[in-house]
């Protein structure tokens, strides 16, 4: 348990020392990942929230929690309002909070592994004439009793019956770009684009399949890894192939350029400003530019496709067996709670080939609890119960050798209101909208992202996240640069992009309901020229008792029953009980 009062103190005692005035607490560790290993968790150290993302702002003598739109119930129950400010990172920024709170005199210190040299600009220009100290050492890895012990595990080496590609020819891919950009090497800080570039994969991170290191690929496509000695197994020289060398993690420091500007590509998004000082104190000549793994990896090659086809079937067979017994254990009369529900579908996922662990905590939500799109059960000190008249949500999904799964589910408890069954229909009919677009080449996320959204702003309703995220083959479950949303990527989406589908609606106190299916993006054959389109992943039937049918088009129908009869295809031939058969035929019968 978190004793946030005591560690604040403490933080503030040492702060006192130090002349500190203020100290600034960003969730992110020196990988800048969005997932954070335990031993790195050091805004929930200092507030006791759990979100994967938020800001906190400690003075001696005032503090603040920042948040966005997808935590603001959660923080108010999990953080303190005696030590903290509760605020939305956007509608009251950071920095204008401390300039409100602090004068110019005052000494803001900060870490410069866990911020990126684009925040160290932006914040220097804001907070021109304060005193910004880069520390030395992060007071909290000082303060900080009993803090949990890194993984140290061999990485798993991917072999290409599922990455589809070898590393050498990808390191000569890459090479390519680098050399025809007119650079010398390329820094990798994003641990994705490291484990997709050398077909490794680890378990540094929960739910990530991902190891904490970092390296620089060069134009000749040699490859620098810098990690943990202990986690490089038997074989890996063999694997990878040539001339990958590797490197002890605290020898990165001592990085040189032994050639007058020679040019290294950074990304100053994704990258920290630790690292950016080394390569500048290295003499290296540094070109702002993304990472270069991160718009190749996220186009899947065909077995990468092939295998997250796979994979969402047999996750389908799952989901479909724990939606089913739902059923059962209503019409029975038992009420299971949040968390025997997570429990029972996570089981089930384990029973499945080449399974390897949950893309991210299952989202278990009963009732009200919906209305907060990252709910936890574990964050509550009681989980909540199925009620008749209500909605269950559940969003899990599973990592398997050859893919990666996401699904959300919205569940009818009992008989709904028409109220409930007219916005989940909104949202579904935007969820069509969006995964029927047939769009040009060159198109965005971005400007997708209305389709998903018009028929609940026809209703004055709308959600406050994005509508989708790219997803990883057998790595994050989010992964850049393509994305859906009001401020989504202007990235184009290209053939073999896998991208999430997940418009919601959440009524504050009331209920929560989000239709989500994965997606890649394929050629439309039928059109001349390049027009682009999706293709579903996701196999797992739509609540049909949630339906509004006064709501739905012919053209809506049509789609429905064509995807209910997909997924009575392919998940069918996994279950083999036969009251299970008998539920999902029912299930995806066709609607008229």
């Amino acid at each position: 348990m978190i004793d946030v009062a005591h560690n604040i103190n403490n933080l503030r005692i040492w702060m006192d020392k130090e002349n500190i005035d203020v100290f600034i607490i960003p969730h992110q560790d020196e990988y800048l990942s969005e997932y954070l290993p335990p031993q790195n968790e050091r805004l929930h150290w200092a507030t006791a929230f759990t979100g994967s993302a938020g800001m906190a702002i400690v003075g001696k003598d005032k503090a603040a929690i920042f948040v966005d739109g997808r935590y603001t119930v959660q923080v108010q129950e999990q953080v303190d309002k005696n030590i903290f400010e509760i605020l939305h990172l956007v509608d009251n920024p950071y920095m204008d909070w401390i300039i409100e709170n602090f004068s110019k005199d005052a000494k803001i210190g900060y870490d410069s592994k866990l911020n990126t040299p684009i925040w160290f600009d932006h914040v220097s220009k804001k907070l021109n004439g304060y005193n910004l100290i880069s520390l030395d050492k992060n007071p909290i890895d000082i303060l900080w009793d009993n803090r949990p012990s890194s993984e140290i595990n061999k990485a798993l080496l991917l072999s290409e019956e599922y990455s589809g590609e070898s590393s050498n020819s990808k390191r000569k891919r890459i090479a390519e770009e680098i050399k025809s950009s007119g650079n010398d090497s390329a820094f990798l800080s994003k641990l994705d684009s490291i484990m997709w570039l050398l077909n490794i994969r680890g378990n540094d991170v929960p739910c990530n399949p991902v190891l904490l290191c970092s390296g620089i690929i060069h134009a000749d496509s040699s490859f620098d890894l810098y990690i943990d000695l202990n986690k490089i197994p038997i074989g890996f020289d063999d694997h990878v192939g040539p001339n990958v060398r590797v490197h002890d993690l605290d020898s990165f420091s001592d990085i040189k350029n032994n050639n007058a500007n020679k040019r290294i590509m950074f990304d100053a998004n994704s990258s920290n400003l630790w690292s950016y000082n080394i390569f500048h104190a290295g003499g290296y000549e540094i070109v702002k530019a993304q990472d270069v793994c991160s718009l190749p990896k996220a186009c899947k090659n065909d077995i990468e496709i092939s295998g997250m086809k796979n994979c969402h079937i047999r996750d389908g067979v799952a989901v479909s067996r724990f939606l089913f017994w739902i059923e059962q254990q209503v019409e029975s009369g038992h009420f299971l709670d949040e968390e025997q529900l997570a429990s029972k579908l996570d089981s089930l996922r384990t029973e499945l080939d080449l399974f390897k662990g949950p893309s991210f905590g299952t989202i278990s939500a009963a009732g009200s609890n919906a209305a907060m799109c990252h709910y936890s059960h574990k964050n509550s000190k009681v989980p909540g119960k199925l009620e008749m008249g209500s909605v269950y949500l559940v969003d899990s999904g599973g990592q398997y050798l050859d893919g990666t799964t996401d699904i959300t589910r919205t569940v009818a408890i009992g008989e709904v209101s028409d109220e409930i069954k007219r916005s989940f229909t909104l949202v579904l009919k935007g969820h069509i909208s969006l995964g029927s677009a047939i769009f040009p080449k060159g198109t965005s996320g971005h400007q997708l992202d209305s389709l998903a959204r018009q028929y609940l702003w026809e209703y004055g309703l709308d959600y406050d996240h994005g509508t989708g995220h790219g997803v990883g083959h057998f790595l994050n479950v989010h992964e850049g640069p393509q994305g859906v949303g009001k401020g989504g990527s202007n990235v184009p989406l290209e053939k073999g992009m896998v991208i999430s589908n997940e418009p919601g609606y959440y009524l504050e106190n009331g209920y929560g309901i989000r239709c989500e299916n994965l997606v890649f993006v394929k050629k439309d054959e039928t059109k001349s020229g390049s027009f682009l389109k999706f293709e579903d992943l996701t196999m797992t039937p739509f609540d049909k008792r949630l339906f509004d049918m006064d709501l739905l088009t012919e053209s809506d129908i049509n789609w429905i029953n064509d995807y209910h009869a997909k997924v009575y295809e392919h998940v069918s031939k996994g279950l083999n009980n036969q009251e299970e058969l008998d539920w999902l035929k029912e299930a995806t019968t066709p609607i008229n």
